[in-house]
């Protein structure tokens, strides 16, 4: 498959760097002719004469439009202090990320500003009620220079990405607001690895080039190769997803013979460090060492002539240093996400060679802070939107007595989940009588329902805002039939398979559980013994019914067993089943606990 993804770019690159169009290499063509995004936004301070340059590149990544300080555990970083303890801090909100980068930007006579995928997808009701045109007038806004496209990007397929990127009104829900049309995106989304099954070629440009007073920095966008994975078919169908290294190192070598040899790779993929807190040493005790995961393999694989890598995906923050193929070490970030953090790094560019001083890159995540002043433009950005949206935005669907943990759980099983399991359940059930349990994906619970009023409409009280930001994907609950044996290996392709390295464990419906033994390995974690429904132990010829939502249905998440299930049933929206369960089973008088998060007993 690799052979074959080069050979595709390969055949792709020539015609389109030649005649300048979108979905090749345009974007040289239009920085050649001095319209190259970030043109004219250096400032005052730095090595402004001589051999060479200091540039100071802002990233960022999976901001996932969260314009609004998200909420819970989603709100908060892990900082490391000097005695070696640790404490939360709260951070995030578009106000305050405005403001974070204006604040570095100021006095640097040369500086970029880059990111690493899903800006958008999978966001609060704020910029998802819109299709994310909130997030994408933000960006413009903070003056983001490119970005590489990321999985969520695709959550609402091809034709929408670009229109994200070209502007125009959204065809079924129109313009917004009278007088008012959709612009698009100023910057640059960057889909290198991502083709058209049909033509072979890139679906938007692969690379942009940077400039300013001289200096030149190219700029190559992949997503992660298994996005087809993790997003709905209907939101990939018609394109390929080709390998990160592969594309990269073809890009990297049309750059060089164009003449930039300054380049940066935007990659929305991965890994997990060592350590917690945003400020840990990722290199303890040597480069590489302090971080795991998808990307540290492509990092160690690509091509010597990209200089730093800005990643994303498994939201964690990280400033590693890891060994390109020649043994050099080289920068590869992550700013975790939800805009709680940026990256600051400085790029000593040498004017003689045209390239980035590899020894000489510096760089740090720092926290997006909430004691300092709201940038007065985004303040009145979210005003205009959260007027469109209020109708529907604080409408109460339900009240809780306490905070009900679920994506920042940091545990296997999450209260939230469970809670969303029995609400998808007994939406199941209300279809089918003979549905015996619901099983839900971690990755599709985006937040935390918390208690404290995050606007006006009282503490404990759950707004239709709020249960859109923890499922906004408008997946239908779906039923399918699975035999005994079936269900035991979606249990096991939890924590094997496409999972083996960062496990997804599905969140159960009340009355089925197990045990998970992390002291294993592989599928043996999942003890096949300790299966039990409604206290029974799991019958491998017997067949259940099982609710799982539309995405997991088709097997996404890396669970291909799903998909085998017979006598589907597609049922009703997600959220609108969560809702329902929560005005079924709370009230102001008699608000809803959080449930235990027992139905799975874990073994460390």
């Amino acid at each position: 498959m690799l052979a074959t993804a080069a050979g595709l770019l390969g055949a792709a690159v020539p015609a389109a760097a030649d005649n300048g169009t979108d979905g090749g290499a345009g974007a040289v063509a239009r920085a050649d002719q001095g319209h190259a995004p970030g043109e004219g936004r250096g400032h005052g301070r730095g090595h402004g004469h001589g051999r060479y340059v200091d540039v100071q590149m802002l990233s960022f990544n999976d901001f996932h439009g969260n314009l609004e300080p998200p909420q819970g555990s989603s709100g908060r970083v892990t900082e490391r202090l000097p005695d070696g303890s640790t404490h939360e801090v709260a951070a995030g909100g578009v106000e305050y990320l405005a403001s974070s980068l204006r604040e570095a930007r100021a006095g640097h006579r040369y500086s970029v500003t880059a990111a690493a995928g899903d800006m958008v997808g999978a966001s609060p009701l704020l910029s998802g009620l819109f299709h994310d045109e909130p997030t994408v007038e933000a960006m413009n806004a903070l003056d983001l220079d490119v970005t590489s496209v990321g999985n969520h990007e695709f959550d609402e397929g091809r034709a929408e990405l670009e229109r994200l990127q070209r502007g125009g009104c959204h065809p079924e829900d129109g313009c917004y607001a009278d007088g008012r049309t959709f612009r698009g995106a100023d910057f640059p989304y960057l889909a290198a690895n991502v083709t058209d099954e049909d033509t072979g070629r890139p679906i938007l440009r692969p690379y942009s080039v940077w400039r300013h007073k001289g200096v030149r920095i190219g700029f190559i966008g992949v997503t992660l190769e298994g996005t087809p994975d993790i997003v709905s078919a209907d939101g990939v169908q018609g394109l390929a997803f080709h390998d990160e290294v592969e594309t990269i190192d073809t890009y990297a070598e049309v750059l060089r013979r164009k003449g930039v040899n300054a380049i940066v790779a935007l990659v929305h993929e991965g890994g997990y460090p060592a350590g917690e807190a945003f400020n840990d040493d990722c290199d303890s005790p040597g480069p590489g060492d302090g971080i795991s995961g998808p990307i540290k393999e492509i990092a160690e694989h690509v091509t010597p002539a990209v200089d730093a890598f800005v990643t994303g995906h498994t939201h964690a923050p990280y400033v590693c240093t890891v060994p390109d193929p020649s043994g050099t070490p080289r920068t590869v970030t992550s700013a975790a996400s939800y805009g709680r953090l940026y990256t600051d790094t400085t790029l000593t560019y040498d004017r003689e060679r045209r390239d980035i001083v590899r020894t000489r890159v510096d760089s740090a995540n720092h926290v997006v802070s909430r004691e300092q002043p709201k940038a007065a433009d985004m303040t009145r950005l979210i005003d205009r939107w959260s007027e469109l949206a209020a109708p529907v935005a604080n409408r109460p669907i339900g009240w809780i007595a306490e905070d009900v943990p679920g994506r920042g759980a940091g545990t296997p099983e999450s209260p939230l989940g469970d809670l969303i399991a029995d609400a998808q359940l007994a939406h199941a059930q209300q279809q089918d009588p003979e549905a015996d349990l619901a099983l839900m994906n971690p990755g599709g619970i985006r937040s935390d329902l918390t208690y404290a009023a995050s606007g006006s409409e009282g503490d404990g009280v759950v707004t239709y805002a709020e249960g859109f930001t923890v499922q906004p994907f408008s997946n239908t609950v779906n039923i399918v039939s699975l035999t005994g044996a079936q269900l035991l290996d979606v249990l096991r392709e939890q924590v094997s398979g496409a999972n083996a390295e960062a496990p997804k464990i599905l969140q159960p419906s009340a009355g089925f559980g197990y045990t998970l033994d992390l002291t294993r390995s592989g599928a043996d974690r999942i003890v096949a013994d300790s299966v039990r429904l409604n206290g029974e132990p799991l019958d491998p010829a017997a067949t259940y019914r099982v609710a799982v939502n539309s995405f997991l249905a088709g097997g996404g998440d890396g669970f291909p067993t799903l998909a085998e299930g017979t006598d589907p049933h597609v049922g009703g929206d997600d959220l609108a089943a969560l809702e329902a369960y929560l005005t079924a089973h709370s009230s102001a008088d008699a608000p809803l606990k959080a449930p235990a998060a027992d139905r799975i007993t874990v073994v460390e």
